[in-house]
């Protein structure tokens, strides 16, 4: 079992949840008997009283509270980056500040972990949230797991355990928090996915709506392309060029059918327009694309792919 491991608390006015939790925290690192840990609190631009929370946790437990204040909010990715960084365990979790995910559960990981797991996310199986929070979960749950065929039930889940390594290799922003095992999985990390304990909020309110459910949609596009297309990129781009092409050149050729042989007026038809657009737009489309794979051709040759080497000797 490790002797060193990192919590990334990521938060945004949670001051009555923070006490708590670091005594849970605290209480979980004792009976598993490690004394050497440390909890990174990210403020993600709280109005409320949480900073100065964290302020006294570090005058009180110096080797075990490490606080990050960002001017305004940033957003849990962007939170989760910076503190990635700033990590040196070789252990690193990540849990949210609402008390729903219990620090007891921390021994299951560490299991998972010494088993050959190099990212544990957790699945929070039985939950105590609001229908109009389950529902677009389970949803876009199943939409990134049949788009990126990785078959996790819970990528939502901000209960996970990292080697140290893994969390320093990612590049987090935007919503990519929720696609961590995604990222990890491409680098060639083995996934695990780990049943835990659900609790229901205690205070305050979820910080997440349809808004941030739409982004991460948009994200999870990013995501699919760069995962499965950051190698091939005219794979990508040459597809929809090619079809969009050949439905141009289907229409351009219906219309001068008609033009040829029924003598037809034609030029003043929405299908012309039409036809003339996806043409342009397919050129345009296999040259983005052919662009795209000398870009990516020359960071191969500058050596770009230290995320893919697993040991260097």
């Amino acid at each position: 079992m490790t002797s060193q491991i990192d919590f990334v608390v990521p938060l945004l006015n949670e001051a009555e949840s923070l006490p708590e939790l670091r005594t849970r925290i605290f209480e979980a690192m004792n009976e598993l008997h490690i004394s050497n840990f440390r909890i990174l609190f990210v403020d993600d631009g709280s109005k409320d009283n949480s900073w100065s929370i964290i302020e006294q946790f570090q005058k009180q437990f110096p080797a075990h509270v490490t606080g990050i204040k960002l001017r305004r909010n940033k957003g849990k990715a962007f939170a989760l980056n910076i503190a990635f960084s700033k990590t040196t365990a070789p252990v690193v979790f990540t849990m949210d500040a609402d008390l729903q995910d219990d620090p007891k559960e921390v021994k299951h990981f560490l299991q998972k972990l010494e088993n050959g797991a190099d990212l544990v996310s957790g699945w929070k199986k039985k939950r105590h949230d609001p229908i109009d929070k389950t529902l677009p979960s389970k949803v876009f749950n199943g939409l990134v797991s049949k788009l990126t065929g990785i078959q996790l039930h819970d990528f939502n889940c901000g209960f996970k355990a990292y080697r140290g390594e893994v969390a320093r290799s990612l590049n987090l922003y935007g919503e990519l928090h929720r696609f961590t095992p995604v990222l990890a999985n491409f680098y060639g990390y083995k996934i695990e996915e780990l049943e835990v304990e659900h609790h229901a909020r205690k205070h305050g309110h979820s910080k997440y709506g349809f808004e941030r459910f739409a982004r991460g949609l948009i994200d999870l596009l990013s995501v699919v392309a760069f995962t499965r297309f950051s190698d091939r990129p005219a794979h990508l781009f040459g597809g929809f060029g090619l079809l969009s092409g050949i439905l141009g050149f289907t229409t351009l050729a219906y219309l001068t059918f008609i033009k040829l042989v029924f003598n037809e007026h034609i030029g003043s038809r929405p299908l012309l327009q039409l036809g003339i657009l996806l043409v342009i737009l397919s050129i345009q489309l296999l040259s983005l694309g052919i662009i795209s794979e000398l870009v990516i051709r020359k960071g191969k040759i500058e050596g770009k792919d230290e995320n893919f080497v697993e040991k260097n000797i």
